[in-house]
């Protein structure tokens, strides 16, 4: 009863900060999307480390480190350098996009090749990827909740009623509302993960050392990479590719646009890398679980950590640790279903339309985002996959945006818009053709070396993708000139 108490407290706390947040602000489209492009480095700082510690990283990492082992550590390590990569690129796109005052990453894409198919294209790809990342924050906040409350609450409950609190708060009060709930979030995640990461390890091993050594003994497998599948080639190469894509996210990069100037992503990016060592501490819990609760495999290794904490601590604490949980999935999902929302509206439906007024464009926006909702919750119901396995199509699918946006940012770019748009479609329907039939490089080239077989499948759409764009944009160039599409 007290773990349900807790969590409604906590909830309704939630709920109470993101409305307020809209106090004598006016929500034009400007206001509601990206916060009157006034955040300072605190609030810039939040919105990044709110869409990077999500119910994945709660969940989805700990049960990797159960399952998979050591090649979890995959995860901090491409966070830490795609923060490095933040301090030369974020000031580039926030420059542009605030002389252009741009909202969304599709008007980025649609402004630099002077092309609205391409922002079209963009938005749509931006949509479809981020409706498994809004499914994953979903299913996360449905198991967290129903298990931390000891099944008081169902688990279709706990989705619907979470899902109904992010379109109140995200419609009500936009970046805003979600910019100081994440303050709340990134505090409580901060002082329950690291605490649990110490805490476990010593009351179950006497130590983190010896909870290695006792792994080591049972399951020594869980502390090297494996000769296969996870392999070092594996773990480079997804590194990079997820390093690639991760300023792709349509979320991520419109948070840029919230900042007030480029100053504000040097000093996070000197800042950030040290907060990613909270999630050495998740992969500490995951691994504490795989003797104190063995026996979950597959999607059910995702529940390490809170089968762990129920096993370990009294009803209070283990409603503090889901009350930490939920707001994983609550700060995300509503930055993600408001991107969405904003690309559906602003650059599908009225892409042909520059001179829609921004109030009706911000109206149709928030009226988008319940609809985007319950899809989302759709596809929870349906079921699915473990949570990395999602994260995977979601990336191989954004990822895509890469060649094209880092070529934009060129003095001289090579790559015209039927270039990139020709780029971005092949790679897209390479990348949904090798997901639907679940392929990597092994099953595609059986017979060699794995140091080329275990490379991370996305490389192959995005390959594809880079050599089309370039021989597109080269011929292009010869036979169409600067014409528009």
């Amino acid at each position: 009863m007290i773990a349900l108490l807790i969590l409604t407290a906590f909830f309704l706390l939630t709920l109470v900060i993101g409305i307020r947040a809209r106090q004598k602000q006016k929500m034009n489209l400007e206001n509601w999307a990206v916060g009157g492009r006034s955040f300072n480095t605190v609030f810039v700082f939040l919105l990044t480390a709110g869409e990077v510690y999500t119910t994945f990283s709660f969940l989805g990492g700990s049960g990797w480190a159960y399952s998979k082992g050591i090649s979890a550590v995959y995860v901090m390590v491409y966070i830490a350098l795609s923060y490095v990569t933040s301090y030369f690129l974020l000031p580039l796109i926030w420059k542009y996009a605030h002389e252009h005052r741009l909202v969304s990453q599709s008007d980025f894409f649609a402004k630099k090749y002077n092309s609205n198919l391409l922002g079209v294209v963009v938005a749509v790809v931006g949509v479809i990827a981020i409706i498994p990342i809004v499914v994953i924050q979903l299913k996360g906040l449905g198991i967290i909740v129903s298990l931390t409350s000891y099944g008081a609450i169902p688990m279709k409950v706990a989705v619907v009623v979470g899902t109904i609190a992010i379109i109140i708060y995200s419609v009500i009060s936009g970046i805003r509302g979600i910019a100081w709930i994440a303050v709340l979030k990134d505090f409580m995640i901060l002082a329950v993960i690291v605490f649990m990461g110490i805490y476990l390890p010593i009351h179950y091993y006497g130590g983190i050392g010896q909870m290695f050594d006792q792994i080591a003994a049972v399951k020594p497998e869980l502390l090297t990479f494996p000769h296969t599948t996870y392999t070092v080639t594996w773990f480079i190469s997804t590194v990079l590719f997820y390093v690639l894509g991760f300023y792709m996210w349509p979320q991520v990069f419109a948070s840029t646009f919230t900042a007030k100037n480029a100053r504000t992503f040097r000093k996070n990016a000197i800042i950030s890398p040290i907060y990613t060592l909270m999630l050495l501490f998740v992969i500490f819990i995951g691994l504490t679980a795989v003797l104190q609760v063995p026996g979950l495999e597959g999607d059910a290794s995702d529940l390490a950590l809170l089968q762990l904490a129920m096993k370990t601590f009294d009803p209070w604490f283990v409603g503090i640790i889901g009350a930490a949980g939920m707001l994983t999935a609550l700060v995300p999902g509503s930055m993600l279903l408001m991107s969405a929302a904003t690309l559906l509206t602003k650059n599908i439906i009225y892409s042909y339309k520059p001179d829609t007024p921004d109030a009706k464009i911000a109206n149709l926006s928030k009226f988008c985002v319940p609809v985007l909702a319950i899809i989302s919750c759709l596809f929870v119901f349906q079921g699915g996959n473990a949570l990395a396995a999602i994260l995977q199509v979601g990336y191989s699918l954004i990822v895509q945006l890469c060649p094209s946006l880092f070529a934009s940012l060129m003095k001289h770019n090579p790559v015209t818009k039927q270039g990139a748009l020709a780029g971005i479609i092949v790679g897209i329907l390479i990348t949904i053709f090798i997901s639907n039939y679940s392929m990597t490089l092994a099953t595609l080239l059986p017979g060699v070396p794995t140091a080329i077989s275990d490379i991370n499948i996305g490389f192959l759409p995005l390959a594809a993708n880079i050599i089309v764009t370039l021989v597109v944009s080269l011929l292009s160039r010869k036979k169409l000139g600067t014409d528009t599409i």
